[in-house]
């Protein structure tokens, strides 16, 4: 059986790679960051909220869907978007530990 280079590693670095590669674009970012800002779901053109175009911010709608950051159910001929609260938390302790687990030395003086 064939592997891809990325079954090599742990499943929970598999995990994290899958979050942050999601995470990966600015505009990926900004729509997290007007989702969360609304505390609403939104069935409303997110497009009119970035400078980006109606088809690329449905593609990158998709990839944050793919990977469970957010949630879209169709209500007619639109989709309703929310942040998914238990993947964001999930993300949240993920990030975390990954940066708690990268040991600094003291001599590097990271501040």
């Amino acid at each position: 059986m064939a592997y891809t280079k990325s079954e090599l590693f742990s499943p929970d670095l598999q995990n994290c790679s899958t979050l942050f590669k999601a995470l990966a674009h600015p505009a990926r970012l900004a729509i997290l960051k007007y989702l969360a800002e609304t505390k609403t779901c939104i069935t409303g053109d997110l497009a009119e909220e970035l400078p980006l175009g109606r088809t690329t911010v449905n593609q990158h709608l998709k990839e944050l869907k793919d990977a469970g950051l957010i949630q879209g159910t169709t209500e007619g001929v639109k989709t309703c978007y929310c942040l998914d609260p238990v993947k964001i938390c999930e993300l949240k302790k993920i990030a975390e530990k990954f940066i708690n687990d990268i040991n600094i030395p003291a001599t590097l003086n990271c501040k």
